[in-house]
């Protein structure tokens, strides 16, 4: 008896030291990864809208989503000069291997400005393509799955298969960020046209 209640206290101190080292690990990073996760979204921001001086947010209370399934968790609208030239959406909605989480730019031209996929937890080599910088849907023009979504207007059918090409073998992934895409470019061009009219 006296062997075991020194096991379980030699157990539950190790746990407890384990506990607050975790603790302390996660205090410590918790800044460092916040800080990369901004760091990258404004990269990512700048990428879809490279003319763009500021971003601002925007409440995603103002936007609707077209489809149930996408959750819009953050939004910003791009301005040069004082003139709003864009929105940008981050978006996220079911895939095969669950939630995929892409930012979507429309461009005051109501066209796709740019898309990025920000989490693909999809089959590597087969949905985890949406992402890849080296897949292409056009080996000809280089076009990558998400690159051929930039310029397409927001009210184009977004129809895999049809106005857009699916990945190999793929079809649930290539159907699942076309939603978002989709869902996220009527949400913004809605936005632009109450703001700007037209």
């Amino acid at each position: 008896m006296k062997n075991m209640l020194k096991l379980g206290f030699i157990l539950t101190a190790y746990t407890l030291v384990a506990c607050v080292g975790l603790a302390f690990v996660y205090a410590g990073t918790k800044t460092i990864i916040e800080e990369r996760a901004k760091s990258d979204l404004e990269a990512a921001l700048k990428g879809l809208f490279p003319a763009a001086d500021i971003f601002e947010p925007i409440a995603t209370s103002e936007l609707e989503a077209s489809l149930e399934s996408v959750v819009f968790a953050e939004a910003y609208s791009a301005s040069a000069g004082g003139s709003l030239i864009g929105v940008a959406i981050k978006a996220s909605g079911p895939s095969y291997g669950g939630q995929t989480v892409a930012l979507i730019g429309v461009g005051a031209d109501r066209k796709i400005a740019g898309a990025r996929i920000l989490e693909n937890k999809d089959t590597p080599g087969l949905g985890a393509n949406a992402a890849s910088p080296v897949y292409f849907v056009d080996r000809k023009s280089k076009t990558t799955f998400m690159g051929q979504f930039s310029g397409k207007p927001i009210d184009a059918p977004f129809k895999v298969k049809g106005d857009v090409v699916a990945i190999t073998a793929s079809t649930i992934t290539s159907t699942a960020v076309t939603n978002v895409v989709k869902a996220a470019g009527s949400a913004a061009g809605a936005w632009i046209a109450a703001k700007v009219g037209n």
